[in-house]
Parts: C-alpha cells; sequence; structure tokens
C-alpha cells in the first residue's frame, strides 16, 4: 500500500495533464469536430475511436521505450524530463498564444470525400500515429508519473487509464460538437480556458524540470 501512494501523485498528474491538454483542441480533436459537424455524428464517433486507438499505440510505444532506456541508461532520465518540460512550457507558450488571438474555433471537413465508418476509423488511427508532436506530447506525459525503478504496474496504470480518457473524451467532443451551438459556446469561454491551461502547462513543465 505505501508503494501505491508512493507513485500515485505521478499518476494523477500525468492524467491531469493529458486531460488538460486535450481541453485544447488540436488537428485531431478538430478533425474529430469537423467530421461530426459537416458528415454526422457516427462518422466523427469513428474517427474519435481511431484517434484514441493512436493514442493507446503511442502510449504503449513510450512506456515501453521509457522503461526500457532508464532500466540501461540511469542518466537518461535527465535528458527526458528536460524534453518533456521544454515542450509542457511550449504548450504553455500556445495556450497563451491561442487566448491572445482573435480566431474561434476552426474545424474543417477531412480532405477525400465521405468514408466508410472503418475508413474513418482507419483515418484517426493514421492521423495521431503520423503525428509529429505526438511522441514529444507522450514523453511529457508519462516521465511526470514514471519513475526509475518504477514497477511494472505504474505505466500500465497511465496507459490504461489515458487511454479510457481519450477514447470518452474524443466520442464526447464527436457528439457535443455536433451542432454549431456547442461551437459558438465554446468561442466565448476560448480565452479563459486557454489561460487556465496556459497557467497549468506552465506549471508541470517547471515541477518537471526542477524535480529530481
Amino acid at each position: 500500500m505505501t508503494e501505491f501512494y508512493t507513485y500515485l501523485p505521478g499518476i494523477i498528474l500525468s492524467y491531469t495533464v493529458f486531460l488538460l491538454a486535450m481541453a485544447s483542441p488540436g488537428p485531431n480533436i478538430l478533425a474529430v469536430i469537423g467530421t461530426s459537424m459537416s458528415v454526422g455524428r457516427s462518422s466523427g464517433i469513428a474517427l474519435a475511436c481511431g484517434v484514441a486507438s493512436g493514442s493507446f499505440t503511442w502510449a504503449v510505444l513510450t512506456v515501453i521505450g521509457l522503461a526500457a532506456l532508464l532500466t540501461t541508461f540511469a542518466a537518461a532520465l535527465t535528458v527526458i524530463k528536460i524534453c518533456g518540460g521544454a515542450y509542457l512550457l511550449w504548450l504553455a507558450y500556445k495556450s497563451f498564444k491561442s487566448a491572445a488571438a482573435k480566431h474561434d474555433l476552426e474545424a474543417k471537413q477531412l480532405a477525400g470525400g465521405k468514408r466508410s465508418h472503418f475508413g474513418y476509423a482507419q483515418r484517426g488511427y493514421i492521423i495521431q500515429m503520423t503525428n509529429p508532436k505526438a511522441a514529444l506530447a507522450w514523453i511529457a506525459i508519462i516521465s511526470l508519473g514514471l519513475q526509475q525503478g518504477a514497477p511494472l504496474w505504474v505505466g500500465a496504470a497511465i496507459v490504461i487509464g489515458t487511454f479510457i480518457m481519450s477514447l470518452g473524451l474524443h466520442i464526447l467532443y464527436a457528439v457535443a460538437f455536433s451542432t454549431n451551438t456547442m461551437v459558438r459556446i465554446y468561442g466565448r469561454a476560448r480565452r479563459a480556458i486557454q489561460t487556465t491551461l496556459g497557467a497549468f502547462f506552465a506549471f508541470a513543465g517547471i515541477k518537471l524540470l526542477t524535480d529530481r
């Protein structure tokens, strides 16, 4: 039980950063929203499932890679934390920049015409797996909770927990933003949301960089 409470704060911090990152719509989420609005809710949900599956794949690969790296090279933890912390600070900058911008949410339909539900799921998976920022994002998220010498269940808890949240939230985006009303509501609250996200990302980034 003592071991559980030792690693629980890091796991919760990983979950929190992941949730807040999803609260700031990026290209993947905008694709889900755009598909729901322009094609239909069911197609948006299919795309959301594909994106969530891609997130799960990235999470598994990151946990396995970081665990192996830390087992072989203990000093690699410092490099990982620097990369993860720098990425979180970059997210903070992007959030503050978005809060200061005048534009609202811009969701567009995917190019290439309509597809089957499987086709949308496949496209969502490809979008997520080919996202060049995904590796840095998952390094930041996993490194917050995966300490050197951590047991296997810690990595598994982060992977399974983030996958459940990813699947649920992407589907929620597909359902909620299938109408223009929700887009307008988000647009009104966008600046407050992005400012709050920026502050938390800055806090998490500094914490990761200064944590020993």
